[in-house]
């Protein structure tokens, strides 16, 4: 009787140890993630997921964060703030044309109570659709007094309105530094930024980071760069890790320590209107979004006693 070892041996050749080494290590990754119980923060932290830089993860990062910890037990809300619609879809809302979505109440139409969907994946999580009438938000909103602080006046009053509170709002902002940016900045006190693995992307991360001055300067005081996080990472290139070792030399205290993997089955679930959480629960892709989401659970009191220092001073 062969053993499994034997049989990969068999099939692989040489590249056995390193399967083997490599399924070993996703089990005992996925057993150890799924032993520790994820901390809830002691008030509701609004994250917005932001990168002007379009293909760097950005929805992507949104959704499996967001579904990461809804299955942990977290209470979770999702503003999609991206007319293409892509974490609405990943979350399996509806969001066609004239459905209810963040276009309404950006505009002042719909609540947010009246707009919201539970996803059908995750009990815990909660999400705002958009749809494509979004695209022409900007336009219609850039001759408002109060034309940044729609998307805050929205949500303040329905978070204050709520049975329930929830521990995280996750916002996704689409790729632009634009006037749906900037409400999405307004309306929360953390940002969060996904990097790619390759050069180019360190490129417009300046200039994200000016941006985000400026909002601090003239909206919102109190807003902090509170994550980053390497995505789309091959551990088999050099310039994965000089990337990775660039951004954490620079910013030591808030580059996550978990990096998320290139991975098929990540790029396949949005297609079945899942997060890869949900479609392929035991990948490496799921497990390394569990484990920053873990990371960013356990940063929780320093993220939350920072914000609470900045408000003093203001």
């Amino acid at each position: 009787m062969n053993s499994a070892s034997d049989i990969i041996r068999r099939i692989f050749g040489d590249q056995a140890d390193s399967l083997g080494s490599e399924i070993a290590e996703e089990t005992t990754r996925y057993q150890a993630l799924h032993m520790v119980t994820f901390p809830k923060p002691t008030a509701t932290r609004r994250i917005a997921v932001a990168n002007q830089k379009g293909g760097v993860g950005k929805t992507t990062t949104t959704v499996n964060l967001a579904a990461a910890l809804a299955e942990s037990g977290a209470r979770v809300l999702v503003l999609d703030m991206d007319p293409q619609g892509n974490a609405s879809t990943a979350l399996g809302a509806k969001h066609t044309s004239g459905e209810p979505s963040i276009y309404d109440v950006i505009e002042g139409r719909t609540t947010i109570r009246e707009a919201i969907q539970q996803c059908p994946s995750f009990d815990h999580m909660d999400v705002v659709p958009a749809s494509i009438d979004l695209s022409g938000a900007e336009l219609e909103i850039a001759d408002l007094s109060n034309r940044t602080d729609l998307l805050k006046r929205a949500l303040d009053e329905y978070l204050q309105s709520c049975d329930e509170p929830y521990d995280y709002v996750f916002v996704d902002c689409p790729p632009s530094l634009g006037l749906l940016v900037i409400n999405a900045m307004c309306a929360v006190t953390e940002v969060l930024i996904p990097i790619q693995a390759e050069y180019y992307a360190l490129e417009g991360l300046g200039q994200l980071i000016n941006t985000i001055g400026l909002v601090q300067d003239n909206y919102n005081p109190v807003l902090l760069v509170s994550t980053m996080l390497v995505t789309m990472f091959d551990k088999r290139t050099i310039l994965s890790r000089q990337v990775y070792d660039e951004v954490k030399n620079h910013y030591p205290n808030i580059v996550l320590d978990t990096t998320i993997p290139r991975s098929v089955k990540i790029s396949e679930a949005p297609s079945f209107q899942q997060t890869v959480i949900a479609y392929d629960p035991h990948g490496m892709g799921a497990i390394a979004y569990g484990e920053a989401a873990l990371e960013i659970a356990r940063r929780s009191p320093a993220v939350l006693a920072t914000l609470e220092a900045k408000r003093g001073e203001h």
